[in-house]
């Protein structure tokens, strides 16, 4: 039998401890402050190769878990990126993008790419050639000149059509007729005596004269039609001349101006035409430019005619503007909406409609990114609709189309633009967790087309000399930054044993510098609180213990559940069939370990191991997996000559909540043994840990939270000196104690023992050896293999006896049973 005091492990295995002395400072404001990142190598070389590799699909997904300093290490990075192009000579200011009305199809605006700062001038030129165009067209249609010109032309017109009225009356008279000119046309009256006759008196002549008198009419009316078409065409005419005589002046107007205009875009084709296209539609409507007050059209339509902005030609939307920039910019989307990456068409209401226009188109995320770089967050992105079938379809076809976003759900949008698609070229980096990067390369298939650079960020980071070093200038630089009392050398230590008990690992270092962060201002907040100027290892460990004060309410009810005997947990005495698992519950941002009575019965059958869990539904599949372990174990070990015959059923009492997990099946085997050999265990012991088919023990997670979990339970019903937790052996670098729970095992009150094979976990809670197999396949007398051993033997041997009178039975009912014609009875 190994003795208990070979399995206790001694206090200073319990957790990691630094020794303040291995530092050279006794302050931190004497440590340089860290600018670089700990520990991420092969994040960081991927990183600065996605950020080189100048092509399709080099976009990068950073994977880790939050407060690993992803956010920072990609804005530090591509701010590097950035500076070795401008070192190099490479770099460029991405172009400005502009809007401009489209004079041929006013629902489909123009998209003009302009050198960086040319877009602003553009924008202002245009406002300005507006303001001289009024001024300039106003001035020359308020001249004399024109004026003179206009008379002359509309006096010309005027002679004529009084010539030609003025004929047209006397060749009237000359047959009896009067003509009677009105708005409404021109009226033949007959005359009878030299006045004009009543109707009266045209019908009481005779038939003859009345006839004649008709056919004179007649006549009189084509050669009156015949001068009115004269005179429409003398008034077309009139109107053409004046049309022509605006053109004129309106061209001497604005013509320089347009001339200047175009001669200082003249090595951008796209914007000489639209300057061409714009005077024709300036020398086009020059009567809005001739009104103090242009008349604003009753309804809104996306035409020259009819804008509530007359001169909307003249607007140019300056939708990207990288006037001021300095290098490729770098966006931070943090609400990846479908607006807010893809831009949005903007409405404005007007007399019960809605109407929009080029000016109302407004960038997104993307374009303000255009030639430079864009980082998201997926769990921010896949959560709002359409936006990640959007960013593919913009790295697959290498533009961004301003659309409404309501379209894509098949609803109807009022008077739906379509402008021109913008081509893009920018780097995307996206954050996210391990898990959605599994899930988008398994199941996406244009997702590795896309991304196919991964920087991971590991959640922790060796342990040596050189990243404690690192550590302390860490705390450094977030004394620097947040404005922190400096750290004596004891504290850097205390948050050092902190970071290794994060990760459960005496070996490793979280690398959630977040989270560290966190734990800095809060120890600076205590120290605020004693007025110390300094913060001390005490001030740490308080700010610790207040933030698990802080998040242990469920943890300290379960607690109270416990000392009560609500929940019924044993820390003293022998029971047969019964033993302390541990399990963890995790509520989030907290976990906490929960001890549980499993108990285990058993009884003649051939059943195997029943899980009561399992049966109810309440397990998952690696429980499941752990508790078929077990019955391969026991066949291993006791059924190498026979059968094994054995039903037992096994369960943890008083649980409601579903059991995952396979870090009780250590547990659940020891009370099955137990059960069998009747062999009673130590209460006063928990048990945690896995179990393969060999009898190994292997380690399981929550170990920490495991081990205090039973020691509160067992403070609180009264330490005694021989309680304690059996783990696995291979679990030792994961041990990190909280400092009461050390100090407990230093003072013998509490233990901690470390096992590697399932024959010592039972010879620590039966105080009996297990007993090793002889070549004849026994077990020594009196050890506890040999027990169960020799119990399944007996069951075995009930079970077959039982079992004969039941075989003769059935024999005898065979006998009896008449067998058909032509059939041979079996024998």
């Amino acid at each position: 039998m190994a003795g208990t005091g070979d399995l206790r492990l001694a206090p200073e295995e319990l957790r990691l401890t630094v020794d303040p002395a291995r530092f050279r400072f006794q302050k931190t404001d004497e440590v340089a402050p860290l600018e670089e990142f700990v520990g991420q190598e092969r994040a960081i070389r991927a990183l600065e190769f996605g950020l080189s590799v100048e092509r399709p699909g080099y976009n990068i997904f950073v994977s880790g878990l939050t407060g690993t300093g992803r956010t920072s290490a990609i804005r530090e990075y591509v701010r590097r990126a950035i500076a070795r192009q401008q070192e190099a000579g490479a770099t460029r200011i991405p172009d400005d993008w502009c809007y401009l009305y489209n004079f041929r199809d006013p629902d489909h605006p123009q998209a003009i790419r302009l050198p960086a700062g040319e877009g602003r001038r553009l924008r202002d030129s245009l406002r300005e050639l507006l303001e001289n165009a009024q001024a300039f067209i106003k001035r020359a249609f308020s001249s004399e000149e024109y004026e003179q010109q206009r008379r002359e032309l509309i006096e010309v017109s005027q002679r004529e059509a009084q010539r030609l009225m003025e004929q047209a009356q006397q060749q009237a008279q000359a047959a009896g007729f009067a003509l009677r000119f009105s708005p409404m046309g021109v009226t033949i009256v007959p005359l009878i005596g030299g006045r004009p006759a009543t109707p009266e008196e045209v019908a009481s002549l005779d038939p003859i004269m009345r006839r004649a008198l008709e056919e004179r009419q007649r006549q009189v009316s084509e050669a009156v039609n015949e001068v009115g078409e004269r005179l429409r065409a003398l008034e077309q005419e009139l109107v053409q001349k004046l049309r022509e005589l605006d053109r004129q002046v309106g061209q001497a107007a604005v013509d320089a101006l347009f001339r200047q205009a175009i001669a200082s875009f003249q090595q951008y084709p796209q914007v000489v035409s639209y300057l061409e296209e714009l005077r024709s539609h300036t020398l086009a409507n020059l009567d809005l430019f001739r009104a103090d007050q242009p008349p604003v059209p009753p309804v809104p339509r996306p035409s020259p005619e009819g804008q509530v902005d007359p001169f909307l030609a003249f607007r140019c939307n300056l939708f990207v503007d990288n006037g001021r920039a300095e290098g490729p910019p770098i966006v931070i989307e943090t609400n990846p909406t479908w607006s807010n990456l893809f831009g949005r068409i903007e409405r404005k209401a007007y007399m019960g409609t809605y109407f929009s226009d080029h000016t109302l188109l407004r960038p997104g995320a993307v374009h303000r990114a255009n030639g430079g770089y864009l980082i998201l967050d997926l769990n921010d992105l896949v959560t709002k609709p359409g936006s990640w079938e959007g960013l593919k379809r913009v790295l697959r076809t290498g533009q961004v189309r301003l659309e409404d976003p309501m379209e894509g759900l098949g609803l109807l949008v009022p008077q739906g633009l379509r402008p021109e698609p913008i081509p893009v070229q920018l780097k995307v980096i996206i954050t996210g967790d391990p898990l959605s990067y599994f899930l988008l390369s398994t199941y996406d298939p244009h997702f590795w087309e896309l991304f196919k650079v991964k920087a991971d960020f590991d959640y922790q980071i060796p342990l040596t000399d050189e990243t404690v070093g690192l550590y302390a200038r860490f705390v450094s630089s977030c004394c620097r930054d947040e404005s922190l009392r400096p750290f004596q050398a004891d504290a850097v230590a205390k948050i050092i044993e902190h970071a290794s008990r994060m990760v459960e690992d005496q070996e490793k270092l979280t690398a959630r510098f977040g989270q560290l962060r966190d734990i800095l201002v809060e120890a600076d907040y205590w120290a605020a609180q004693e007025g110390s100027e300094v913060i001390t290892a005490q001030h740490v460990y308080r700010a610790i213990r207040e933030k698990y004060y802080r998040l242990n309410l469920v943890e300290e009810r379960v607690r109270e559940l416990i000392s009560r005997g609500v929940i019924m947990v044993d820390v003293a005495g022998q029971v047969v069939g019964q033993v302390n698992g541990l399990a963890v519950l995790d509520m989030g941002d907290f976990s906490f370990g929960r001890p549980s009575r499993i108990t285990a019965r058993v009884f003649l059958g051939q059943r195997g191991i029943v899980s009561i869990d399992r049966e109810s539904q309440l397990s998952g599949r690696i429980h499941d997996k752990g508790v078929f372990t077990i019955s391969g174990y026991l066949g291993w070990k006791y059924a190498q000559e026979r059968p094994l015959s054995l039903s037992a059923s096994v369960s943890f009492e008083q649980a409601y909540e579903p059991v995952e997990g396979d870090s009780a099946s250590l547990a659940e085997l020891c009370a099955i043994l137990s059960a069998v050999a009747q062999v009673p265990i130590r209460q006063d012991l928990a048990v945690t840990g896995s179990v393969n088919q060999k009898g190994e023990v292997q380690p399981v997670g929550g170990v920490n939270q495991k081990i205090e979990g039973f020691f509160e339970v067992c403070r609180a019903k009264g330490l005694t000196g021989t309680q304690g937790v059996i783990v696995p052996a291979r679990n030792r670098r994961h041990l990190n104690l909280r400092e009461e729970v050390v100090e407990a095992v230093r003072q013998g009150q509490f233990h901690v023992y470390a096992v590697e094979t399932v024959d010592q976990a039972l010879e620590l809670l039966t105080g009996l050896p297990a007993g090793e197999r002889q070549p004849d396949g026994s077990y020594p007398e009196g050890s506890l293999n040999a027990l169960v051993d020799a119990r399944l033997r007996e069951m075995g041997e009930a079970l077959r006896r039982a079992g004969r009178p039941r075989e003769r039975e059935e024999a005898e009912e065979k006998e009896e049973t008449p067998q058909p014609e032509g059939k041979e009875q079996a024998s």
